[in-house]
Formats: C-alpha cells, sequence, structure tokens
C-alpha cells in the first residue's frame, strides 16, 4: 500500500483532510497520490507527490529541508529521503513540461515554496548546497 502517513500534518485528534489540492491550474489528487493539468497526469513519484503535496499546504510560504526530510522518512519506498534537492530538480522539470515552470522555487533564506506570484529564484537547475 502506498501511504503517506504525517502528509496532512493532523493535530493529535483524527482529522479528515481533503482528497484534492490545487495549485493554479494543477491540481493533486490524495487518492492517485498523482498531479493533473486539466486531463493529463503528471507521473509523479512517491517522494515527488509527497513533496508537492506538503508545499501546496502552505503555498507561497517556505517550507524547510529539514521539514521535507521528516516528511519524506516517512514514504515507505523510492529514493533516499536526504537527496531532497535532486527530488525537487526533477519535480520541476516535470512541471516545466506541462507550463508550470516556476510552480516550486527556492526561498531566499532556505528552503522551497510553492509559488503563488512572483518567485525569488526559479529552480532551473541543480539547488545551490544546503538548501
Amino acid at each position: 500500500m502506498n501511504a503517506l502517513p504525517g502528509l496532512g500534518h493532523f493535530p493529535a485528534t483524527e482529522v479528515a483532510t481533503s482528497r484534492f489540492r490545487e495549485a493554479g491550474d494543477l491540481t493533486l489528487d490524495l487518492f492517485h497520490h498523482d498531479g493533473r493539468v486539466d486531463d493529463r497526469w503528471l507521473g509523479l513519484h512517491a517522494r515527488e507527490f509527497a513533496i508537492l503535496w506538503r508545499l501546496a499546504a502552505r503555498p507561497g510560504r517556505a517550507v524547510t529541508r529539514a521539514e521535507l526530510v521528516a516528511d519524506l522518512s516517512r514514504v515507505r519506498f523510492g529514493c533516499n529521503a536526504g537527496n531532497i534537492g535532486e527530488h525537487v530538480d526533477r519535480l520541476a522539470a516535470k512541471l516545466a513540461g506541462f507550463g508550470l515552470a516556476g510552480l516550486v522555487a527556492v526561498h531566499p533564506e532556505g528552503g522551497y515554496l510553492l509559488a503563488t506570484g512572483p518567485v525569488p529564484r526559479v529552480l532551473a537547475g541543480p539547488l545551490p548546497r544546503g538548501h
């Protein structure tokens, strides 16, 4: 089973979460663990989806690398959670292929964010060390 525990950031009590999160033209679907633009699925890997789902929970606000590593360590399959930069780079490349370049950005003070307007720096290549 492809469970993504902890990605809803629930308080101690059980709280239902929405199946969908919207980010402009992108719709994230928790049931399919994928995103789509119109009727085209992005084909996200588990960790790419987990990153995007997490960033979409707080659009426009930075999520630190440490927070993403903690979240991704709960996803029980795929690549090493410590390679956040590589996962984010692959995610940004996929998004660009769907006309969503710049949706995921690096915050100038560290971490990543889901852009809701002008972004500080669009991910176009490898991330600087320390992010």
